[in-house]
């Protein structure tokens, strides 16, 4: 079993939940992984999940989301828009979308560093310092590879 002194793992082994095919925005956008995740890491947080595949239910799911980020601590300027998730025309490679999901990814950071000091918690664990040092090394170039290295790698170690 894993612990906080454990390999360091994704949301998706944190939650038992796959991407499947989907990229890293598309896994996401309809914020069920998203709301997996706090069910992990505090049963209870959240009360339902929005399993309907509408847009609607997604920006539902991912406000119930990141409420359960600020009942962990997190503050307004820590949060993703719920539209930092959502499609659009342009490019994965546009300096726009990538500053988006950047938001996305600075949310999930506070996140992981709210559960390294949870107290309740005791499964897989992001390490904050590998995950801080490929977010600020994100440029829009090496942005699809930053984000499949770090929700997919198995092979992080906690850093404490």
């Amino acid at each position: 079993s894993l612990s906080n002194h454990g390999d360091v793992c994704s949301p998706q082994e944190v939650t038992g939940k796959s991407f499947g095919e989907k990229d890293f925005r598309s896994g996401l956008e309809n914020g069920i992984l998203l709301c997996e995740l706090l069910c992990s890491i505090r049963p209870g947080l959240v009360k339902k999940i929005n399993r309907l595949p509408t847009p609607i239910a997604g920006l539902d799911n991912l406000s119930v989301f990141l409420r359960g980020c600020k009942e962990m601590g997190l503050t307004g300027s820590q949060l993703f828009d719920p539209g930092d998730l959502q499609a659009t025309s342009a490019d994965s490679r546009d300096s726009g979308c990538s500053r988006k999901l950047k938001n996305v990814l600075v949310t999930v950071f506070w996140l992981g560093k709210a559960v390294s000091v949870c107290p309740s918690y005791n499964g897989p664990v992001l390490n904050l310092k590998e995950f801080e040092e490929l977010t600020t090394t994100l440029t829009t170039i090496a942005m699809p590879m930053i984000l499949k290295y770090v929700w997919l790698s198995n092979h992080m170690k906690t850093a404490k």
